[in-house]
């Protein structure tokens, strides 16, 4: 039977540098390895001629006489195989491979550490408030209700029985991880009975049933900043779920919903609002009062203002949550126009038109006239 040539296997040109021939290895490895393709022979297959072409082209002295001779060349130096290469085939995989796979590479050459059991932090919990735009302005002390995970108060997160102690795992005999041989190499996998701890629970804490936690309602006082706005989260660290025993507690994320306004709408640390006026007013100047975050403020609305004239009050808006300045007030002014005159507020409005040199008993063409301009 022909072999097939090594670079062929890895995909690699015959110049490939000791850093592409690992990287081509390691992508083969992760592609063919038999704990993603259980079952199959042919990736079992390609698994196994990957790991044999790099044992070659990785090792200087063996890849020249592979260059010169190819595979007869090797089996005159007596490399036959898989029984030819050392454990540095293995070198720099171990984490990537051994890990993700959990592949025994330490078992083949009696280099394996005791396995991790694998631990769980606490989980990190979010909590919607709604607030008043008065409330978001000038902030405040806000109690909240949690419904969270902490420690069994009777076993304090141990899941045991208080007194009684963990038992070696018989099925993996304390080391969290059962092994087993698949053709030349040893698999070794998390043990299903411990779940890679080592170590078994016989006799579980009956208040918490062995889970070490219980759900638990619990108030917390927050503080709001002043200046907060809509969409904005607070963390509030350490104050989420507790994880398994030993690890940190997860953190609490308060999101802050605005509440709409009656008056005023709010884009950053500005506000907006609307003031009606009647067209007298507008037309003479006035002063107005109008209400703000704070105080009630007055302005002078100018003579002659138009409809959708805007006035700004500087320094009338929100506070700034990470700078402390504050936005400003901007009111936009709507001139009302009166819906039942009575005849003499009729005959005195058709007095000041004529005065203006307006005729209301004809067509009025200026818009028409202006828009003939556009066009010269």
């Amino acid at each position: 039977m022909i072999k097939q040539d090594y670079y062929e296997i890895l995909g690699i040109s015959r110049r490939a540098s000791p850093e592409e021939i690992k990287t081509a290895y390691r992508r083969m490895a992760l592609a063919h390895h038999p704990d993603r393709n259980p079952g199959n022979r042919e990736a079992e297959e390609k698994f196994k001629a990957a790991a044999e072409a790099y044992s070659v082209l990785i090792e200087p002295e063996k890849k020249s006489i592979y260059d010169q001779f190819g595979h007869d060349g090797l089996r005159g130096q007596g490399f036959s195989g898989f029984s030819g290469f050392n454990e540095s085939i293995f070198e720099g995989f171990e984490d990537i491979l051994g890990n993700f796979f959990n592949f025994g590479f330490g078992d083949i050459f009696g280099t394996r550490s005791k396995t991790r059991a694998y631990t769980k932090s606490g989980r990190d919990l979010a909590l919607e408030i709604e607030l008043t735009l008065e409330e978001a302005a000038s902030g405040l002390e806000k109690e909240i209700k949690l419904n969270r995970a902490e420690y069994c108060p009777a076993c304090k997160g141990s899941r045991m029985t208080p007194g009684t102690q963990r038992q070696v795992c018989p099925q993996c005999q304390g080391k969290g991880q059962i092994r087993y041989q698949q053709g030349f190499f040893s698999i070794s996998r998390t043990c299903s009975q411990c779940r890679g701890e080592g170590d078994i629970i016989s006799f579980p804490c009956k208040e918490c049933r062995g889970a070490g936690k219980v759900r638990t309602k619990k108030k917390l006082r927050i503080k709001i900043p002043a200046g907060i706005d809509d969409g904005m989260r607070l963390r509030m660290e350490g104050e989420g779920e507790v994880g398994d025993l030993g690890t940190p507690r997860g953190d609490l994320y308060v999101v802050v919903k605005l509440k709409k306004h009656a008056f005023f709408d709010r884009e950053g640390k500005d506000l907006y609002c609307q003031v009606p006026i009647s067209f007298v007013r507008a037309a003479f100047g006035a002063d107005i009062e109008i209400p703000t975050l704070g105080e009630n403020e007055i302005i002078s609305v100018p003579s002659g203002t138009q409809p959708g004239q805007i006035l700004r009050l500087k320094g009338k808006g929100v506070k700034d949550i990470h700078s402390h300045s504050r936005g400003d007030l901007y009111v936009k002014i709507e001139v009302q126009i009166p819906v039942n005159i009575s005849k003499k507020q009729k005959e005195l409005l058709k007095e000041f038109a004529e005065s203006s040199g307006e005729r209301l008993d004809e067509v009025d063409k200026k818009l028409v006239e202006k828009r003939k301009n556009f066009f010269h």
